[in-house]
């Protein structure tokens, strides 16, 4: 073996213990989540809108389980979580927008609200509780009843996004 060899070996050496001595919390999403913390609850979040549409709640509970399990290690459970979500739709508003000049809507507004109160059983100082909301815009020509559901799983979709990254990537 020579000298260069020997060094190489030794180099890979130090490397590898220094990668296996030091412990690095990663994460593709920038979640911080407390090392204690194994475990997520979301309970059902609670349809309280004047205008109900009855398939929010499940779907919106859903995407928040789904949103946490597939980009957090934490096991969700029914209840008692070490990190706890819980909350309500407090808005389910269809507005006009885009007024033309014969003082007709040319486009519509559908707006979702949301109350979520967050609890970081680890880390209190973490906890809050925030009004998120989110809309989507349709052509007034269309019924709502023939695009609610992909303007739902759109504004859905920001709204899970929202509530993850005021959870556990602090921003």
């Amino acid at each position: 073996m020579n000298a260069y060899t020997t060094a190489r070996i030794f180099l890979c050496g130090i490397l590898m213990t220094t990668l296996v001595a030091c412990r690095v919390n990663y994460s593709f999403t920038g979640a911080d989540i407390p090392e204690k913390a194994k475990t997520l609850s979301v309970a059902t979040i609670m349809n309280n809108a004047s205008v109900v549409n009855p398939t929010l709640s499940q779907k919106l509970t859903n995407a928040l389980k789904d949103e946490f399990q597939n980009h957090t290690r934490l096991m969700i459970t029914s209840e008692n979580g070490d990190l706890r979500l819980e909350g309500e739709i407090t808005g389910y508003d269809v507005t006009p927008v885009a007024i033309q000049g014969n003082e007709t809507a040319a486009m519509n507004r559908l707006t979702i609200t949301i109350n979520i109160r967050y609890e970081n059983t680890i880390d209190s100082a973490k906890d809050y509780e925030q009004r998120f909301s989110r809309y989507a815009d349709y052509e007034s020509s269309k019924n709502l009843s023939d695009v609610e559901n992909t303007l739902c799983e759109d504004i859905i979709k920001v709204l899970v996004e929202d509530v993850f990254n005021k959870s556990v990537v602090n921003w």
